[in-house]
């Protein structure tokens, strides 16, 4: 299943550098009106690499390879077209700040106008197929909750996926799958024989197989059909890129949570949020006296919030931030959607992430991190770890600045839902946290930063 998904990424990387090379070819072809010779080819080939290279890098920034959102909606087509509007201003300055190289104004301009064609409709065939022609995933569920509930929604709403439920194997009879469009069997059925006929690639098991000798001894005869098995947690995961919290219990952190294995990821980062916050502090300097002008002329009040949030293990510090709401009749409740609270320019700064920006203070502290789960203030961590599960585990780690909620594309209150979904993102990057996932979490908030869309 992961390998399966693996591979769609692969050949979307290989599709995407063909038709950059392909629209190359192309242009030269209408440029000069005949079959480029190897000379020409050659002449544009390296800087061009040079220039789909970085497309590349922007493009994964932009979640362009995430196959979650690789379907034709509204939030992917704006998605492409920012994203190919970026690169081409980019393209544009290369050629022009290096001139010494290959100065081709008319050919980046018609392969501007040529890649604008192309990699759009490369992309709508490719999102089609995913949907329609790839190799799908044939699913069997063993065992029903409220989370197979949550999965087959998941599953919906991403049929682009290519994962297809063919049954679900229940015999509470109190609790009854509501499960439209697919098929629910009693436990006594054949499970073999059903796997071999309806060529099912991977059984989903709800319950412990340790905790069942009856379902060890079902998978283990299934073993002969060479499928995969995997259980409820993980499979929502890797389909979501979340923790299911109501499927989880204590042992899951036990099996999952390898924190002594981590050392050596913890001590790295420690080392590398010292440099950066340094390096931050020296080249946004200059903005903090700009920042602090525009946060006095607009309301009365200090420059800077200070607030106390829990950190690690609950340790209680002082988070700094620069103030974007105005002090006078404000009760300091959570911050809500659209908050009348938040000043025009405070606005400004929580949508490009400038408020954060005193914080580079507590990292160098060794108070927070870059990235990490964002911190709490105590009475509502009090009052949040009674009502949701595993809460106090968010803290495992060190808080951060962003996180991969933070990149997730959604806006989430401090609500209970909210907060179960929050806590959903950064159990997942507590078990997976490494220093790939971090630069890629750091690089999708520059992002978002460089395009406003933060809350």
């Amino acid at each position: 299943m992961k390998i399966d998904s693996n591979l769609k990424k692969i050949s979307l990387l290989v599709g995407d550098i063909f038709v950059f090379y392909a629209a190359l070819w192309l242009t030269l072809l209408l440029r000069y009106r005949s079959t480029p010779d190897s000379g020409l080819w050659w002449l544009h080939f390296w800087p061009f690499s040079y220039v789909f290279a970085t497309w590349i890098i922007i493009f994964y920034i932009s979640s362009l390879y995430d196959l979650r959102i690789a379907v034709n909606n509204a939030r992917f087509w704006q998605t492409l077209s920012r994203t190919l509007g970026i690169s081409f201003v980019l393209a544009v300055i290369f050629f022009y700040l290096t001139p010494q190289i290959i100065a081709p104004k008319t050919n980046l301009l018609l392969y501007v106008l040529v890649l604008a064609v192309l990699f759009p409709t490369w992309r709508q065939l490719y999102n089609w197929a995913l949907a329609s022609y790839l190799p799908k995933n044939t699913i069997g569920i063993i065992g029903w909750n409220e989370q197979v509930k949550e999965l087959l929604e998941e599953i919906k709403s991403r049929s682009h996926l290519g994962y297809r439920i063919s049954f679900i194997i229940n015999d509470n009879e109190s609790n009854r799958p509501d499960a439209e469009g697919v098929e629910i069997l009693p436990q006594n059925v054949n499970l073999t024989e059903l796997v071999g006929q309806r060529h099912i690639n991977t059984l989903v098991f709800v319950n412990n197989p340790h905790e069942s000798l009856e379902l060890r001894n079902t998978l283990f005869a299934c073993l002969p059909l060479k499928i995969n098995f995997i259980n409820l947690p993980l499979f929502y995961e890797s389909l979501a890129g979340k923790v299911p919290i109501t499927a989880i219990s204590q042992t899951w952190f036990l099996e999952n949570l390898d924190e002594g294995g981590k050392f050596g990821f913890d001590l790295f980062k420690r080392l590398y949020d010292l440099v950066l916050a340094a390096v931050l502090l020296a080249i946004t300097s200059p903005l903090w006296l700009l920042i602090a002008i525009g946060i006095k002329l607009e309301s009365r009040g200090p420059v800077f919030f200070i607030q106390k949030r829990l950190g690690r293990n609950g340790t209680v510090f002082n988070i700094l931030k620069f103030r974007t709401m105005t002090v006078e009749g404000n009760s300091f409740a959570p911050t809500a959607a659209n908050d009348k609270r938040v000043t025009r320019f405070g606005r400004f700064l929580r949508k490009s992430r400038l408020d954060e920006l005193p914080q580079a203070i507590n990292i160098i502290k060794g108070e927070m991190s870059f990235v990490g789960p964002r911190p709490e203030r105590p009475e509502l961590v009090k009052e949040l770890e009674q009502r949701v599960p595993f809460y106090r585990e968010r803290m495992l780690v060190n808080p951060g600045v962003t996180g991969w909620d933070q990149i997730s594309g959604e806006y989430h209150s401090p609500s209970y839902e909210d907060t179960m979904k929050k806590l959903q993102y950064d159990l997942f990057y507590i078990k997976n946290r490494s220093i790939y996932l971090d630069l890629s979490i750091i690089l999708k908030t520059i992002y978002t930063m460089a395009s406003r869309a933060g809350q």
